[in-house]
């Protein structure tokens, strides 16, 4: 059976698994060996949080029955992207995978900022910036909006650039397992968050981005790679107030009835502010 058959088989089944194996192993971490104390209810933060990400999932399955892979496959069909063509056997699949990843994980980069610096998109990612407390379940909580717009963005990306089906579904699978990790309540002792990071963002990191100054939430916006937020100068490194102290969510919206529950949560976009 041909590799890509085999893909567009197995994919959902693929990023499921690894999703679900990567959401177990951090939340046992983060009951061992916590980083901070949580404040909110966590059953009721836990309940909206993964009742959003049910509602994206169900969203995303009737606006858009194919996802990235799908666009992937669609483009090789349609010979559009760069590397469709490109001549076959010009570009190692090694190396158009891995190029195809980074471009990827960069598009996100740029997506975050612009969802943090338009004001109308500001009002569709400030749901995930409500999370008065930060562990796992904080990677999963989207307006549904801004779900269907990160995909339309993405299927943009992937027609330009043409990456294999098998580029996509390792990146979503890093995506989906990047935004788990980061935002997960893990104690990481200095030194190895220190070399971690170097390369991947690591939850030290992108906690600062969840910090109610607004100066360190217009930073660190990487979810995989952490490179970006250095070469493009919206890298801080540590939160003023130091990682126990700080403060989470958004300053203005202190109200755990406006902040977790899920109905206010899908209409805060469209409240006034």
């Amino acid at each position: 059976m041909h590799t890509t058959d085999l893909i567009l088989r197995h994919e959902t089944l693929l990023r499921i698994c690894s999703f679900l194996t990567i959401m177990f192993i951090m939340w046992r971490w983060e009951i061992a060996f916590p980083k901070r104390p949580l404040n909110v209810n966590k059953p009721m933060r836990w309940a909206n949080n993964l009742g959003l990400l049910f509602l994206n999932s169900l969203v995303l399955r009737l606006a858009l029955p194919f996802a990235g892979v799908g666009m992937a496959v669609w483009c090789q069909q349609k010979g559009w992207g760069l590397f469709n063509t490109l001549s076959d056997g010009l570009v190692p699949s090694v190396v158009s995978v891995t190029i195809s990843i980074i471009v990827l994980d960069f598009a996100v980069y740029l997506q975050h900022r612009v969802m943090h610096q338009v004001p109308l998109l500001w009002r569709l990612h400030r749901v995930h910036h409500l999370d008065l407390d930060i562990d796992l379940s904080t990677g999963l909580r989207f307006h549904p909006l801004e779900i269907l717009l990160s995909m339309l963005f993405k299927f943009l990306v992937i027609t330009l650039l043409g990456p294999s089906a098998l580029a996509v579904m390792l990146f979503e699978i890093l995506l989906n397992g990047s935004a788990v990790f980061n935002h997960s309540n893990i104690a990481i002792t200095h030194r190895i968050d220190a070399w971690l990071r170097r390369f991947i963002v690591t939850p030290d990191m992108h906690r600062v981005h969840h910090s109610t100054q607004m100066h360190e939430t217009n930073s660190n916006y990487g979810f995989f790679l952490s490179c970006w937020d250095r070469l493009l100068s919206t890298y801080i490194a540590q939160p003023e107030a130091g990682h126990h102290k700080m403060q989470i969510g958004l300053a203005e919206y202190r109200d755990q009835e406006l902040t977790q529950k899920l109905r206010p949560l899908l209409l805060s976009p469209f409240r006034r502010n």
